[in-house]
Order: structure tokens, then sequence, then C-alpha cells
């Protein structure tokens, strides 16, 4: 793999893992458009820790005082939503379980039969249309702070939906949290602390996956590195204009461009049938 490749992929890693656009998705797509070589593990794993380092840079205050309340600790300066609801520590873990379940058994067929451009286009139409309905029928008057178990657990049991390339992890726990009548910036503040687990959850067992295999690859160490620095640089400013973004405008764009980019790959895999 090229250092240019490397850059591509870790860009388009920190864009599409917190936009909820299929961050699986693109990178699926990308290498098969271009005629790369797939990139690899360890490459992947880079992918990984570069954007669960970015939500963990972004939100490290919020999970200090998640953590210090959820073990009783009152600490100064804790989000409003901590001091309302000081047990969302506990419901975020139990809603991280789904996803775990899911990975686990589905993990060979995400790998394989899952990576079809057909059901990749299809899952990007059908869940931008679900986040768009979500967008325009929930009450979003609700904040986190106000979140019962019920809305928690619901967003999770939708995160599990996400180990299908195409389905998007920001893109389902957002609608879910919509549909909960969270607004619209609580529930992508909602699905970035949710994905922290889950990404790290991946990246564990892909960090596990990659000592089994002997480590790092040689000559792999440089990419290693860009990979997870361009991608945590991304991502945190990607989550930064994300939440911005939502406190004044609707979710029309990325519902749009889901539909017209599954649709031109549904196309594409009719036309330009991958190889083998």
């Amino acid at each position: 793999m090229s250092l240019y490749q490397a850059v591509v992929l870790a860009l388009l890693q920190g864009l599409t893992e917190f936009l909820p656009i299929s961050s699986s998705a693109h990178l699926a797509l990308f290498p098969w458009l271009f005629g790369w070589p797939d990139q690899g593990l360890t490459f992947d794993i880079a992918l990984h820790a570069g954007t669960l380092l970015a939500v963990l840079i972004y939100f490290a205050k919020d999970w200090w005082h998640l953590i210090l309340w959820g073990f009783g600790i009152r600490t100064e300066g804790a989000p409003s939503y901590v001091k309302e609801n000081p047990r969302l520590l506990w419901w975020l873990a139990a809603a991280t379980v789904p996803v775990g379940v899911a990975g686990i058994f589905l993990k060979d067929m995400v790998e394989t039969t899952l990576r079809s451009p057909y059901l990749i286009g299809t899952m990007l139409i059908l869940v931008g249309l679900l986040i768009g309905y979500a967008d325009t029928r929930g009450k979003r008057n609700k904040q986190l702070g106000m979140m019962s178990v019920a809305d928690i657990l619901a967003v999770g049991f939708a995160q599990a939906l996400a180990v299908i390339p195409g389905t998007s992890r920001s893109g389902i726990t957002i609608a879910a949290a919509l549909w909960r009548n969270l607004d619209r910036a609580a529930a992508a503040r909602f699905s970035f602390l949710l994905s922290t687990p889950a990404i790290g959850g991946a990246a564990a067992v892909a960090f596990l996956d990659m000592a089994k295999a002997g480590g790092v690859e040689p000559g792999m160490g440089n990419l290693f590195a860009i990979g997870i620095s361009v991608s945590a640089i991304t991502g945190i400013l990607v989550i930064g204009f994300f939440l911005r973004f939502l406190r004044q405008n609707t979710l029309r764009f990325f519902v749009l461009y889901r539909i017209i980019f599954g649709i031109i790959v549904i196309l594409l895999a009719v036309f330009r049938p991958p190889a083998g």
C-alpha cells in the first residue's frame, strides 16, 4: 500500500466514522472502485485506533465525569446530563452488549458475504430513508439527562445493526435516538458516547488478531502511525463540526447523500462486478 492510499483511507475513516454515511461502506468500496489491493489487518487496526482516539480525546471530560458519577463520586463541573442521570455509565455499558454479541456471531459473515456491494447499496438507501423518517417524525423534546432505560436500550439494539456494512453506526443510532424523541445534537452526542466502547471493542479484537498473526507487518510501521494520526485528527474535527451543524440544521443532506450513493453503488455493481 502506498503512502497516498494510506492517507486517503485514513481521511475517509475519520470523515465517515462519525457522519451518518457509513465508514464500512466507503472503506469497502473505495479499494474496489480504484483497484487498490486490500489494505490488510494492520492498517484496519490503525484506522480503528485513530477514530477511538478521536472520540476519547473529544469527550475526555464527559467520560471522566460519567465514570466518577457512575461510581458515586460527585465531581464539580460535570455536564448537566450526567448530574440528571448519574447511572448513565451503566446504561451505556448495557446498551453496548447487543453490538458486541452481533459482532461475535456475525464476524465471519461481515468479512465475507455481507461485503456485497448490492447489500451495501441497499443498506445505504434503506437506513437513509429511516434516518429521514426519524428526523421528521421525532418530537426532539428530550436531552441526554432525560433518557430512560427504554430509550438507551432501543439505541443499543439499533447499534447492533451497524455490523452490516452500509448501515452506519452513527446513522442507525442517531435515527433510533431521534425516534425516541431526543433532539438532534443530543442524539449525535449520545451516539458518539455509545460508539466509544463499540469502537474500542473492535480495536481490541483487531489488536488480538494482529498479535496472533505476529504483530505489525514488516514495513507497515510508518503507515500504521500515519493511519492513526490522520484518522484521529480528522475524526476530532468531524465530531466538532457535526455537533455544531445539528444545532441548526436537519439531516436532509446526509439522507440524500446516502440514497444517491447507494443507487450509484448498486449501478456500479451491475455494470462493473467485483473481480472474481
